[in-house]
């Protein structure tokens, strides 16, 4: 499954950091701006199909957050910031997206529906409570938003830094490989395996010690300071919330007390599904996606 050739490029500067996001644009021009949102540790190669199929239909935006996928880790703007540092955050990926989500100029009267996985939901509520980001439409797929939130294998690396800095690569890449082969109810096929490890591998883009940042930095207060305002998004969006009955990264009661504080449409629960949906029941997805944008465009 050949992925979207990223051919953007963003340039987002906080306070210390810059950081270059690649993104791109694709399908019809006339048609009703959707955006596509990953988590971690993906890119958007997840949304490869879906992306393909909907372009036929929507304006399309797709993108790798800061440190994810194509887009670098980042560079600091001043001598005292630490490149051991860099911001993976959850607050500053939702300040990132909204730099972004801003710089397409999206207006009122063409606001985008947006699909969001995993980290992305947080980082979509976040930039749309915090930042002033609108939407038609928000769909969130098994998302981290509500607390506690996080694997067992996750707290231990983020509670363990310089372990799994110190552990050999081969091995942390087997480490790394048998964690994303978790996420999935169904055997994830070798490309994909190979596709989704690739950025945190020796040769790739990111590396171990980005991998072990993005984990240490999710911190749960990112998610506890906006929790008790995601009555706000539903009250102005329409939401849907679709799970993976098989999530063994985030349970799957998650979905119903999430769908209650964003005073969701719909929760939808899905049958041999884990946290990777997307590649265990493609089709169903695809259909629940499908049938939700035509619903909220009607």
């Amino acid at each position: 499954m050949a992925s979207v050739t990223l051919t953007e490029r963003f340039t987002f500067r906080s306070d210390k950091y810059e950081y270059i996001i690649h993104w791109t644009c694709i399908g019809l021009d006339s048609g009703s701006p959707l955006v596509f949102v990953h988590g971690t540790p993906w890119s958007s190669y997840i949304w490869t199909p879906y992306v393909k199929a909907l372009s036929l239909r929507y304006k399309i935006y797709l993108f790798d957050n800061p440190g994810f996928g194509e887009s670098p880790g980042g560079k600091p703007l001043t001598a005292t910031a630490n490149t051991a540092e860099l911001d993976a955050s959850l607050a500053g990926q939702a300040e990132a997206f909204a730099a972004l989500y801003k710089s397409w100029g999206f207006t009122n009267d063409r606001l985008p529906h947006v699909v969001a996985h995993d980290n992305g939901g947080l980082i979509t509520l976040r930039a749309n409570i915090l930042h002033g980001c609108e939407y038609a439409s928000l769909c969130l797929i098994d998302v981290v938003a509500v607390c506690p939130f996080g694997s067992p294998f996750f707290r231990l690396v983020a509670e363990n830094p310089s372990v799994f800095n110190s552990i050999p690569s081969a091995v942390f890449q087997a480490m790394v490989r048998a964690y994303i082969r978790g996420t999935a109810f169904k055997p994830l096929r070798g490309s994909v395996e190979d596709r989704l490890l690739e950025p945190w591998s020796s040769g790739g883009r990111q590396g171990q010690e980005a991998f072990i940042r993005q984990m240490v930095q999710a911190d749960q207060r990112h998610a506890e300071d906006v929790e008790g305002r995601y009555s706000e998004v539903g009250a102005k969006t329409p939401v849907k919330v679709i799970w993976g009955l098989e999530d063994r990264w985030i349970p799957v009661d998650r979905a119903e007390k999430l769908g209650k504080m964003v005073r969701a449409r719909e929760v939808v629960l899905v049958e041999e599904a884990g946290h990777l949906i997307m590649f265990d029941q493609p089709k169903r997805l695809a259909s629940e996606i499908a049938m939700w944008l035509m619903e909220v465009t009607m």
